[in-house]
């Protein structure tokens, strides 16, 4: 029962969050300005003195910056020159090659997934969408069922695993940061749920619906060939060694190694000196890139990091604007009022952090923002005055679980207001309806099917 002396502060939430939606999605002001703003009116309404407000807003903005924003950038630098070397493709035709043709809705959704550990969903399927159709045409596999499959193993990875931005980002603000090797194994874990349920739907919604590229010629035979590509080692190793630093200085930290080796391997283990060591990694891909002039590939590696910064300056702003929302929500009391009414919210759980994102999501449309912004609110799991706290959840197994509640609620749903709902129905050659049956429906399904699985482990730890 809802004690009532919180009603009117808990009418003045809601408010501020369903104002800052209604901002981002129907006024078109910037995430960023929507939530810092927000944030503002949220610490001037619930009476934060004045000379507290910029001291409170400041702190939430530095938190980032100091501990997930170089991880973000460096995250970003990887991936897009997995991106444009080919190394992306190249790790597409090797699971293909690893699965063989028999299963092929199997081999595009795994693809899928791999790829877009590293590189963007959006861009993940503009790049493997020709294997895509040639895959149909060879196996006789609907195209529709070959899309949903992409789609969903593309999205289920840009959620769930570092080191793609809101994942990585959702980690750092709830106290992971440092911890990303525990978010990759729960994310790879989690993965195998949805992922089945969205098989299954593939296969059910590729008899039913018809796409307009089912009779495209596809020639995808210099891709597969592997003409001017990187090998697969060289397209593995800025992804397996970063990945396999930090699991080592995980394991030091764990077992509490001492002694050289044990510093060494900690200080690889990192997040941001393993992701520093995937870029070292990359530089052998940079040849493979092509540049007019015959520029070099440091070169390269400078027009690489522009864009790159680009791309990682906005995530790494709108996760700073999170974070001060989410420094005002514990100086204004709130915590207090979920500790006051825990029998309330602990009914919700693990479903709490997948509500406000699945909210936040469908209004708005972008995956990042809605991680990033409830990640923020969440607060750090080691905090005692974070709704992590006020919602027990203080170990850092429980912290990650609610950033696999906060990605599942990120992905439901895809529909007109998402940039990748485009992309995968105007490449899949499917109409709006057909991508709501397909796409939005799809989306709904591994969201709602990740929220159940987490639900019953969280009662489970």
């Amino acid at each position: 029962m809802m004690t009532s002396g919180w009603i009117v502060p808990l009418l003045i939430f809601v408010a501020v969050i369903v104002l800052m939606i209604i901002a981002i999605s129907r006024w078109k002001i910037h995430p960023f300005l929507s939530i810092m703003g927000s944030a503002l009116l949220l610490a001037l309404v619930m009476g934060i003195p004045f000379r507290s407000i910029a001291d409170v807003i400041g702190k939430g903005f530095a938190t980032i910056f100091a501990s997930i924003g170089l991880v973000i950038i460096l995250g970003t630098i990887i991936g897009l020159i997995l991106e444009k070397s080919g190394a992306a493709v190249r790790l597409a035709e090797t699971v293909l090659r690893l699965l063989g043709k028999k299963h092929p809705q199997l081999a595009i959704m795994l693809i899928g997934w791999v790829l877009s550990i590293p590189v963007f969903c959006d861009s993940g399927f503009v790049i493997v969408n020709p294997i895509r159709k040639w895959m149909s045409r060879q196996s006789g596999v609907s195209s529709v069922t070959m899309t949903i499959a992409l789609a969903a193993g593309l999205y289920v990875a840009h959620v769930f695993i570092p080191p793609t931005p809101g994942p990585v980002a959702a980690a750092g603000l709830v106290g992971l940061g440092d911890n990303l090797i525990l978010v990759i194994l729960v994310g790879i874990a989690l993965s195998i749920f949805p992922l089945a349920a969205a098989y299954f739907f593939a296969n059910r919604a590729g008899k039913k619906i018809h796409s307009s590229d089912e009779m495209d010629e596809v020639d995808v035979s210099e891709i597969l060939e592997g003409k001017n590509l990187p090998s697969s080692t060289l397209s593995l190793l800025p992804i397996i060694i970063p990945i396999l630093f930090m699991g080592m200085g995980s394991l030091v930290s764990v077992l509490k190694l001492e002694g050289v080796a044990a510093d060494i391997f900690y200080f690889l283990g990192k997040p941001v000196i393993a992701l520093v060591c995937g870029v070292l990694c990359c530089i052998p891909l940079l040849r493979f890139i092509p540049y007019e002039d015959g520029k070099t590939p440091i070169t390269r590696l400078h027009h690489i990091t522009e864009n790159s910064l680009r791309t990682a300056g906005p995530i790494v702003f709108i996760t700073a604007a999170g974070a001060m929302l989410g420094q005002v929500i514990y100086d204004a009391g709130f915590v207090e009022l979920i500790k006051a009414n825990a029998g309330f919210f602990t009914t919700l759980g693990i479903l709490f952090p997948f509500l406000i994102a699945a909210i936040l999501k469908t209004a708005q449309g972008s995956s990042t923002v809605a991680m990033t912004t409830t990640a923020g609110l969440m607060g750090l799991f080691t905090s005692s005055d974070s709704l992590m706290s006020a919602l027990g959840m203080t170990t850092p197994l429980s912290a990650a679980l609610v950033v696999m509640a906060i990605g599942a609620g990120a992905m439901t749903v895809s529909h007109a207001n998402d940039s990748y709902f485009w992309v995968v129905t105007r490449l899949g050659g499917l109409n709006v309806k057909d991508g709501y049956r397909t796409q939005t429906k799809c989306s709904f399904i591994l969201g709602i099917t990740s929220a159940a699985v987490l639900f019953v482990a969280s009662l489970m730890i």
